[in-house]
């Protein structure tokens, strides 16, 4: 009898698998199943290649069908100015990350990758995104709220290109506005910058009250991304601010100043932690097993994945990749995750590969890296939903986000001077008046209001990369229509003293800039912006603009000059400075950062014992909007 039963047991099992279409139940592919017995189970199954896969991170370039289905491409990432094609559509950008995800999804285990960019003031890579103020503008805002809504419509814009993993925020501590990267610091103050840590849950999505702390959250994946705090730590606080340098301070400075943001993004869910390019006291961050293992991971319970920074592995030797298999022993060892090696991958997959057979690196070291990145792929519905739509292409540079960048500009501008003397004011300014000047480089300049990290790399001078205003358009549309606006952007003094001015706006300020091409010594307004200044605002009444990614030299100029405005790097949306100088709003911004007044005072920060700045830490005056204007 009970054979007789096994044999119809049988074919019926078989017709209700074959109905089925032969799918075998797979407890890592069943969203029901607790999140540990789904990493468990698809865990088990995996063997070395694919395991040394999901750890490799290639570049966009080279994530070709092949590549990845050969290799078991975990992640593939857009560099900075890395798309399609030059001004690419929403539809490109989608079907690119779509082909890439095909072609994971038909490995053997079918995968998922995860799309990384850096997104760091707005969706920053793509032609016609939102460009929001970079941090050091946003620090000034001191409004924590105003940057989760920005951490929010990020998301969206960067969800609408199909790609659910940004490398950002970045929670430096800047305390050298000579390092090149001082503009992606929210301030030289920790606890600002533990505020800013909310553009996290903007970005991901607000985390349950009873999550465990350390463990990665992101909330609905059509709406919000993964994020990553970078860059894990003390990079704000290397010699003369040299990018990639050595910070060289004590274990309490570097818990007290440097470590804090991470205590907050940890707390908050962040799924992703890159590590600093620098060292701390002469050793690589990228090799520096205490801090990452023992204190990141064992200390602070993060749970979610570490990642190196772009060929991050390669620069613990000096020259770079000079041994490649050293460097790859001891960044895995440390604790690194996942690696972005652009362009290097076989080299790296062949050599990990070759360690761990070798029991030179150990296989709990793989699987603990493999473990934590299917977590936040799990955790974040990507094996649920792998593929990316065009139903959020109309979040791109939506009117929303572009008044919210808008608010954001207004918020940041910091006023430093408002007339000659306290009872005859500049600003706010008069809309009408017969005839006004704007002047300077940075007037009538989308690509320097923007700066670094935008479009390309580096950033580019002109009005071509993308689309938003300029502060000398958002002056035309502001002022009276009876007012005449002259446009010069290096007049002489002959030309304003006979020009009959009612008054002048002039922007000065940095060319864009990113990472070490920005480290600067000097920090003087580049030419011909003093001359500027000096033609201008010793002949008429002037508000100078400082468009610029950390302060600079500008004592010598202080007393020609009416008004004086810090207003950083505000991006797309220039109407939000014409918005403040006229009046429609009140100045409200405060210094993230101290304004020196010489170069030979640096590193000074608020708190030292010879505290002599020109304009202290926190210092911003205040107007109220025009009744009438």
């Amino acid at each position: 009898m009970e054979h007789t039963l096994r044999l119809i047991f049988i074919p019926l099992f078989l017709c209700s698998w074959m109905a089925m279409g032969g799918a075998e139940y797979l407890k890592y592919k069943d969203p029901k199943q607790p999140l540990d017995v789904r990493i468990n189970d698809l865990l088990s199954q995996m063997t070395l290649a694919e395991k040394v896969g999901q750890m490799s991170q290639i570049a966009m370039e080279n994530a070709t069908s092949e590549v990845i289905n050969k290799y078991f491409v975990g992640s593939v990432l857009s560099g900075g100015g890395s798309v399609p094609a030059p001004k690419a559509s929403v539809e490109a950008w989608v079907n690119m990350v779509n082909k890439m995800q095909k072609a994971a999804l038909s490995t053997r285990l079918g995968i998922p990758m995860i799309y990384g960019i850096d997104a760091v003031h707005g969706h920053n890579n793509v032609y016609k995104a939102t460009i929001f103020p970079h941090n050091i503008g946003l620090g000034a805002t001191r409004e924590p709220a105003l940057v989760k809504r920005i951490g929010a419509a990020t998301a969206l814009e960067v969800r609408a290109t199909g790609i659910p993993y940004v490398f950002a925020p970045c929670v430096a501590v800047c305390r050298d506005p000579r390092w090149g990267r001082c503009y992606e610091s929210y301030s030289e103050d920790p606890k600002i910058v533990q505020e800013m840590t909310e553009i996290i849950p903007g970005l991901q999505g607000e985390i349950p009250a009873n999550s465990r702390k350390g463990v990665p959250f992101v909330a609905g994946l059509k709406r919000n991304v993964a994020a990553c705090a970078k860059h894990y730590v003390g990079d704000g606080g290397t010699y003369k601010g040299i990018n990639e340098n050595n910070t060289i301070i004590s274990p309490h400075v570097l818990l007290s100043i440097h470590m804090p943001p991470y205590y907050d993004a940890i707390i908050k869910g962040v799924s992703t932690v890159m590590i600093s390019f620098s060292s701390w006291n002469g050793v690589k961050m990228h090799a520096n097993h205490y801090l990452v293992t023992d204190f990141l991971k064992n200390k602070l319970h993060f749970r979610g994945f570490v990642i190196s920074d772009w060929q991050g592995i390669d620069r613990i030797t000096s020259p770079p990749h000079a041994n490649y298999s050293y460097s790859i022993q001891v960044g895995v060892h440390a604790g690194i995750d996942m690696v972005m090696i652009p362009y290097d991958y076989p080299e790296f997959i062949d050599d990990l590969t070759y360690q761990v057979k070798n029991n030179i690196i150990p296989m709990s070291r793989i699987d603990d890296a493999v473990r934590r990145i299917l977590r936040v792929k799990f955790t974040m519905g990507l094996f649920e939903n792998p593929y990316a739509d065009l139903s959020l292409a109309d979040e791109l540079g939506k009117k929303e986000h572009r008044e919210l960048a808008r608010e954001a500009v207004r918020k940041s501008l910091v006023l430093l001077k408002n007339g000659k003397d306290t009872n005859n004011p500049l600003l706010p300014l008069p809309k009408k008046a017969n005839k006004i000047l704007v002047a300077g480089s940075h007037a009538d300049n989308l690509g320097c209001q923007c700066g670094g990290w935008t479009i390309t790399w580096q950033g580019l001078s002109g009005n071509n990369l993308t689309t938003g205003t300029t502060i000398l358009d958002a002056v035309k549309n502001t002022v009276d229509p009876t007012t005449e606006v002259v446009y010069f952007e290096n007049p002489g003094s002959d030309f304003v003293n006979h020009g009959q001015f009612s008054y002048a706006i002039v922007a000065v300020g940095e060319q864009p800039y990113a990472e070490t091409y920005g480290d600067n010594l000097e920090l003087t307004i580049p030419d011909p912006g003093p001359a500027v200044i000096q033609n201008v605002c010793k002949s008429i009444r002037c508000v100078v603009l400082i468009i610029s990614g950390r302060p600079l030299v500008i004592e010598p100029y202080v007393h020609m000059i009416d008004a004086l405005v810090a207003a950083w790097l505000p991006g797309t949306e220039g109407q939000g400075v014409a918005d403040v100088l006229f009046g429609g709003y009140g100045f409200s911004g405060k210094l993230s950062q101290t304004w020196f007044k010489s170069v030979d005072q640096l590193p000074m920060n608020v708190g030292d014992p010879h505290y002599d700045p020109l304009f202290p830490f926190n210092f911003g005056l205040t107007t109220k909007p025009a009744m009438t204007n």
